[in-house]
């Protein structure tokens, strides 16, 4: 396999007013930027105002101009990991359309996921997004982050307070989602990926 860094995608799923996901998605972008193997680009849906505009084959000017700031993004990645927390079972609305507005940029590509929330940890919310991204074609991976009672968890300069065992489950999961980058990416390359 090729020893060129996989392009990694880290998305912000959450857009609420006074949102846990940046707190959670900066620990693990620096759990993962030291490591050799990927670059990566942070996607905070926040800063990506498509507000709740159905896809269209055709979309308005104002949507286009939105579209040009993320699906550029999105097609040049190799790998995604969707930081989410869970609302009412599931996963938010906002992450849901910006999905919506994209088909052929997550065609096989590895998903890896960082969940929080309360009790469950955003873990439903995962299972959800597997239904939705085997849809589009791409491959998530098996072992997720997940932080139950999240805002327990971390101390107030951003850190988790025990970080053993959620560093230890990024680094797994980057373990996994580097693997399959790599591998898809050669298969792509080899091969387009017809849907």
């Amino acid at each position: 396999m090729s020893d060129t860094p996989i392009r990694l995608a880290v998305i912000i799923g959450s857009v609420r007013e006074g949102r846990f996901g940046p707190t959670v998605a900066q620990w693990f972008v620096d759990e993962a930027r030291p490591r050799t193997d990927s670059d990566i680009d942070v996607i905070d849906l926040a800063e990506i105002d498509l507000g709740m505009t159905a896809p269209t084959m055709d979309p308005a000017p104002e949507v286009a101009a939105v579209l040009e700031q993320v699906s550029p993004r999105l097609e040049a990645a190799d790998a995604f990991v969707v930081v989410t927390p869970e609302y009412n079972h599931s996963y938010p609305a906002g992450l849901k359309n910006v999905i919506d507005w994209h088909h052929a940029q997550w065609n096989a590509k590895p998903v890896g996921f960082v969940s929080y929330g309360g009790v469950s940890g955003g873990l439903r919310a995962v299972e959800h997004l597997r239904q939705v991204f085997a849809e589009l074609h791409a491959v998530t991976v098996r072992d997720t982050v997940s932080f139950h009672n999240a805002w327990q968890q971390f101390g107030e300069d951003g850190r988790p307070i025990a970080p053993e065992g959620c560093n230890a489950a990024a680094k797994t999961m980057l373990d996994q989602l580097t693997w399959w980058a790599q591998a898809l990416r050669e298969a792509r390359t080899k091969r387009p990926y017809g849907t």
